[in-house]
């Protein structure tokens, strides 16, 4: 008999886990404060599936503030003129993107080091003076999630 109370009371410690997941998953979908992400570009051959990413994640939440910070050769996609690997320019997806909410830092260290000017990008592409500093401060002060595509 006592085998059989603990198997109804793991049963339903087990249910109420199970539902107060599904209760919890709705809370914070109705939370009023939006999530944040940063994604972390360091390498313009992966931007073209970052900016995919990017756009899937503000379908299915809409709210979330999404940074994109690139340095290294990462920064080379949001140069004037730059194009993926099939010839289509970055510009139209990174303008969308930027409609959407997201904004695009270009580390100024990297700039400095490869000796290349604010003018040479796109007016989408804001400046900070460090992107991995920047990366830091949105993750441990920002409260920022980080994604490496």
């Amino acid at each position: 008999m006592n085998s059989i109370k603990r198997y109804l009371a793991t049963g339903i410690a087990g249910g109420a886990l199970v539902l107060g997941g599904c209760v919890t998953t709705g809370d914070l979908a109705a939370n009023s404060y939006p999530d944040k992400v940063v994604y972390h570009i360091n390498d313009s051959a992966d931007a073209t599936a970052a900016m995919r990413n990017v756009g899937n994640h503000l379908d299915v939440n809409p709210q979330v503030k999404i940074v994109v910070v690139t340095h290294s050769k990462g920064v080379d996609f949001l140069m004037e003129g730059a194009k993926d690997k099939n010839g289509n320019p970055y510009n139209i997806n990174v303008e969308t993107l930027t409609g959407r909410g997201v904004t695009f830092d270009v580390c100024e260290i990297t700039l400095k080091s490869r000796k290349l000017e604010r003018s040479q990008f796109i007016p989408e592409a804001q400046f900070v003076p460090s992107g991995v500093a920047e990366l830091g401060k949105l993750q441990g002060r920002g409260g920022y999630a980080y994604i490496k595509p």
